[in-house]
C-alpha cells in the first residue's frame, strides 16, 4: 500500500467518523424541537437547514469521493475492513469530547479491530 492510498484511507476514514459527530449534534439540537412538539415538516425543515447536518452532510460525500479513490487502488476485500478504523477514531473522540465512557470490554474491542486491520493491511 503506498503512502498515497494510505492517507485517501485515512481520509475518508475521518471525514466518515466527523460526518457522524456532526449529525449526532444535530440529532441532539432537532430532539429538542420534536420535545417541544414541532410537526414534521418543521423538524424536516430544521433538519435541512441545520448547519450541524449539512456539515455532516458535506463531510459524507466528501468521504464518499474519497473512497472511490481507494477502490481504484485496493481489492475491496483489502479496503472494506480498513473502514473499521472509524470505530476506534470513534470511540476516542467520544471519549475525550463528549466524556463517554471506555471500558475495559471497548479497549478491548478497539484493540482486536487494530489487531485484524494490520493482520489485513500487511496480506
Amino acid at each position: 500500500m503506498t503512502l498515497t492510498t494510505f492517507a485517501l484511507i485515512m481520509s475518508a476514514v475521518v471525514l466518515n467518523t466527523a460526518a457522524q459527530f456532526l449529525l449526532k449534534a444535530g440529532a441532539t439540537a432537532l430532539s429538542g424541537l420534536a420535545a417541544g412538539g414541532a410537526s414534521a415538516w418543521g423538524l424536516l425543515f430544521a433538519g435541512i437547514t441545520s448547519l450541524p447536518v449539512l456539515a455532516g452532510l458535506a463531510c459524507y460525500v466528501a468521504s464518499f469521493g474519497l473512497w472511490i479513490g481507494v477502490l481504484a487502488r485496493l481489492d475491496v476485500s483489502a479496503a472494506y475492513p480498513l473502514l473499521s478504523i472509524g470505530y476506534v477514531i470513534g470511540a476516542v473522540v467520544a471519549y475525550f469530547f463528549f466524556g463517554e465512557s471506555l471500558s475495559i470490554n471497548k479497549m478491548l474491542g478497539i484493540g482486536f479491530i487494530v489487531i485484524g486491520v494490520a493482520f489485513i493491511a500487511r496480506a
